[in-house]
């Protein structure tokens, strides 16, 4: 297993990425150095074209406190705040643009920017114990930058209500609201994570790169926009070795063997 910095670990397994937060004492915050490490192996991830999925975990009690207010009331500096809120912002479009699916694995508590890195994933699986929240209002700061990816998940009213009371949401109400897919146990969480990385795992590694960059870039379209654009990626998919393979295999009724990335 990898360290980053004394606060990511990165561990690989076959084409599965696990990156795990790792300031357990600091209830994971994203500090500087953290985001840094974020930013460095997801780029790595990037350009590895033998990745198939990234499980984003975290060692210690909570999944991930948000930002880290000590480090950041020791720097009041107007640009420093503006640079550190576009540095996290950097991180979560990075994992909305890496090539493959991420899961959050989210054992407890996610709060501010917590929340909106368990947004920013594909995926997420959340204990039953776990809760989420964005409670910058809580000490004056609204949760803007949170707002950005909580708001690509959740309703309107329910996202506006949790960013301006900034009172918990359990897991259960987080997955009725879009913000995670799966709720578990405690002792199921690793079991229900690895269901989905199987289930990924097992199709075209091409069609799921296709997949997760046609998915959000028609998000932001127009509906004619959106199927125009969708119809020519579908197209081009067409083409490709693996969809030959893939229905020639359905029809054989054989399980298909891959080739495409």
């Amino acid at each position: 297993m990898a360290n980053a910095g004394d606060v990511l670990l990165a561990e690989r397994s076959g084409g599965v990425v696990t990156l795990t937060l790792d300031r357990p004492d600091q209830f994971n915050a994203l500090s500087e150095e953290l985001l840094d490490a974020l930013q460095d192996a997801l780029a790595g991830i990037a350009r590895d074209e033998d990745a198939r999925c990234v499980v984003l975990a975290a060692n210690g009690r909570a999944f991930c406190a948000g930002h880290d207010l000590k480090q950041m009331r020791s720097k009041p500096d107007h640009g420093y705040y503006r640079q550190l809120f576009q540095q996290c912002g950097q991180v979560m479009q990075s994992i909305v643009s890496l090539p493959v699916p991420v899961i959050a694995r989210v054992h407890g508590t996610a709060t501010a920017a917590g929340c909106q890195l368990v947004a920013s994933c594909d995926l997420a699986v959340a204990a039953d114990a776990a809760r989420f929240a964005v409670s910058g209002i809580n000490v004056g700061l609204f949760c803007s930058t949170p707002a950005v990816a909580l708001t690509r998940n959740v309703a309107a009213k329910k996202a506006f209500e949790m960013l301006v009371t900034g009172e918990f949401i359990s897991a259960q109400d987080a997955r009725d609201n879009g913000l995670v897919n799966h709720v578990v146990p405690l002792d199921e969480l690793d079991a229900k994570v690895a269901e989905l990385v199987s289930a990924i795992c097992a199709k075209s590694p091409l069609a799921v790169r296709t997949g997760k960059s046609m998915f959000q870039r028609q998000r932001g379209m127009q509906l004619a926009d959106a199927y125009d654009y969708a119809a020519g990626v579908m197209a081009q998919n067409m083409m490709a070795e693996d969809v030959a393979e893939g229905i020639d295999a359905f029809m054989q009724k054989r399980h298909p063997v891959w080739k495409g990335r």
